[in-house]
Order: C-alpha cells, then structure tokens, then sequence
C-alpha cells in the first residue's frame, strides 16, 4: 500500500507534526515540523528528511488569533503540495489520557472521543487539545481514518496494587487510580533498548523522562511496573510549571484558609508552581542555568533533590537497578542536571563519566559504574506513527521500526 501517515500532537500553543512513509521498513519521516506559538507569536518550522528547510506559505498566514482550528487543515494543503502524488491514508493522534481501560491504541469514533471527553478534568492542559486536533481533521478530512495513542496506555502492564491510592475501595473503582502518564515516550525506549543493552534491555531498567513536564518509570521486561505520575500529570518530580508530589493537605490549607477557589488551585498547581514557582524567573531549565541567581539555583537544586529521591523509590518497585536512561529536552541536552542528579545516587553504584556525559554521549557512565547510565533520545512520534500503520494498514512484520514487544 503506497501512501503517507500524518501524526499530529497538538499542545495548547503548539502543534507538532510528521510524515511518515508506509511502504518503507523504518520509520523515517518524509517531513517533520512544529507550530509554536499559537495564540500569541505563531512561528513555523519545518524540515524534509534530506535537512531541507520549508516554509510556510499558505492561508492563512501566521496572525496572533491563527488557531488550530484554521491551522490544521491549512496544514493539511500544505503537506498535499509537499507530497505531490503520495496521498495521505491515516492520521495518528497523541492524546494523553486514555482511562482505566485502554492499554494500547484506537481507531477513533464518535464513542471514543465522547469517553475521552469525560476525562479532560484529569488531564486539562492536554487532552481538550489533543481532541480538538482529531476534530479538525475529521472535519477537514471525514473520510479520513484516524487512530488516538495514549500516554497512559504503556502503564497499564502496572500490578493493581501499582496503581491504587489508599483511599475507600468504592472511588478506586469509579477510577480514581494511578494512570501514570509519557507512556508513548517510554514505549519508544522500551523499543530501542535491546539495540543499546542486548539481553540486559529485559532487566531493572528506569527510565527518566526530564522536560518541562518531568516523570520516571520503572521497567522490567521493558514493560511499565511502576511510575512517578498518577491520577493526574501533576504528581511526581517538578516540572517547569508543575508542582510535582504535594500533600494533599496544602490544598485543604489553600481553599479553607486562602479561600481559594478550585479554578485558582488549579492554575497555581499546574501553571505557576515547579521551577518557575521556585525560581519566579522562568519554567526553562537552560534559562536557569544561566541565571547564577540563589532563587534558580534553589529550584534547580529542589529538581534534582526530588528526580534523585523518586528514582531511588522506584528502584524498590522493580529490587534494584542495572540501568538508568535519561531522555527528553532536560535529559538528553544537560550534563550538569544528569550529573546532579547521579551523584546523589553514588550510594547505589551509579558513576558517570565527566567526559562522555558533557558530550551528551549515548553511555555516559563510567567503567566501573555498578549500574549502567545511558542518554537516549526519545521520539514519541515515531511510536504514533507505527501505531496507525499497524491498526490503519495492517502492516506489521519483524522489518518493522517497533516489531511487537510483547514478553512471556
């Protein structure tokens, strides 16, 4: 079958997208871009798989109050002038909550998309749209098929007891459970393991997936059995705007002594706490690093504290740990965070190489390290793009980028 797979994460002021051949056996897009921006400053960035730089000239031109509504099917035009006779067969969503039930991808239908409604309370900085994108391109393009791809689907492999919160047992089973979220960003670690470690991909593996939103998973078999994350991504490691782990009782405090209101919590949690709350400079990790201010490095200093704390907590779900891999924009790109981070972990074994982890290098731990360090860069999109083609095409074979990794 000869055609192009759309994949599109849609962010609140953002839009990232790529094309993907079916008919080759890996996974390299033809076309890879980002919308940045939207709402505000809206920019456009775009590449061809040869490195060639494209441009945006289409209508509507990028203005402040250019919405992804208008932008998604002006992209799709877009991207008909760029394939010329390839047509585009299937489109693949990254849409973050997918509930209790779902372990893997979707087709989507009206009935999926009325169940992942009811579940944007749990995830309100994401999932209202990553919704609205699949909307835009069935209305753009009805015929269209379209699959969604969780971040919460990789955890579900997770032991109920992973996932239970110590709360009566009749709102455990309304759903008030540990999801655990970036599944789509360990899914394709878990993948590309065995090229990196061999047989040891199957062993004690724990995965920190650092950016603006930050967690860590816990992997045996390459599967999920524990992670930062849970009912919401507002729990776990700090993030850039994200409080992380906070006792529950703060916000008792804030509503019955502040009188503050449910909506004000939530913008103060999931908006201006983490890094920008602690620093009251900025949510960007680089732009802390080069402050050399007390307040940044008090909220770099509280990052590392608590990634080097969740780590080592996790390490307990899985009975130790052979290998730690760092990726996404704060893990793959700061040596000094990594490195922060390990040397509050030398007590387990862990040693870096100075030399190999200034150079982001693929093995950054040392020789005599007890347990293995590794920088992967991660590519959720690639993971999107397979799903559709295997639910979309029914191709899928051992030639494939992401053969079934499916364990005993």
């Amino acid at each position: 079958m000869m055609g192009a797979l759309l994949v599109l994460n849609a962010g609140s002021s953002s839009l990232k997208f790529a094309v993907y051949p079916i008919a080759e056996d890996t996974l390299t897009p033809f076309v890879r871009g980002k919308f940045a921006g939207i709402g505000t400053a809206p920019a456009f960035s775009a590449r061809r798989r040869d490195g060639e730089t494209l441009t945006w000239d289409q209508v509507p031109p990028l203005a402040k109050n250019t919405g992804h509504d208008a932008l998604i099917p002006a992209l799709l035009d877009w991207l008909k002038a760029q394939l010329g006779d390839l047509p585009i067969v299937a489109a693949g969503h990254r849409v973050v909550h997918g509930g209790r039930f779902h372990d893997g991808p979707a087709r989507v239908t009206d009935a999926l998309l009325a169940e992942l409604d009811a579940l944007v309370p749990l995830a309100p900085l994401h999932q209202p749209h990553n919704l609205a994108a699949i909307r835009c391109v069935a209305t753009a393009a009805p015929d269209l098929p379209q699959v969604a791809c969780f971040d919460t689907s990789f955890h579900r492999s997770q032991s109920p007891l992973a996932q239970m919160f110590a709360l009566p047992r009749h709102l455990t089973e309304e759903g008030i459970l540990r999801y655990g979220f970036h599944g789509l960003s360990y899914d394709y670690i878990a993948g590309i393991l065995p090229r990196h470690l061999g047989e040891r991909a199957d062993g004690r593996v724990i995965v920190a997936h650092l950016g603006n939103g930050a967690s860590m998973c816990a992997m045996k078999n390459r599967r999920s059995v524990a992670t930062s994350m849970g009912f919401t991504a507002l729990d776990g490691l700090v993030m850039g705007q994200r409080c992380g782990t906070l006792d529950p009782g703060v916000v008792l405090y804030l509503m019955q002594e502040k009188g503050m209101s449910a909506a004000e919590i939530s913008t103060l949690l999931y908006e201006r706490s983490g890094l920008l709350g602690v620093s009251g400079i900025s949510n960007d990790m680089a732009t802390l690093e080069a402050c050399n201010t007390p307040r940044a490095e008090e909220a770099i200093a509280l990052f590392c504290y608590r990634a080097a704390g969740e780590l080592a907590q996790l390490a307990a779900s899985i009975d130790g740990l052979d290998t730690i891999v760092f990726t996404a924009g704060i893990g793959e790109n700061s040596a000094s965070i990594r490195a922060r981070i390990c040397d509050r972990l030398l007590w387990m074994g862990v040693k870096l190489d100075a030399a190999a982890n200034a150079k982001n290098a693929l093995r950054i731990s040392a020789l005599w390290s007890e347990i293995e360090v590794l920088v992967i860069p991660t590519d959720e999109e690639a993971i999107i793009a397979h799903s559709s083609r295997v639910l979309t095409t029914d191709r899928c074979d051992e030639n494939t980028a992401f053969p079934d990794k499916a364990k005993p």
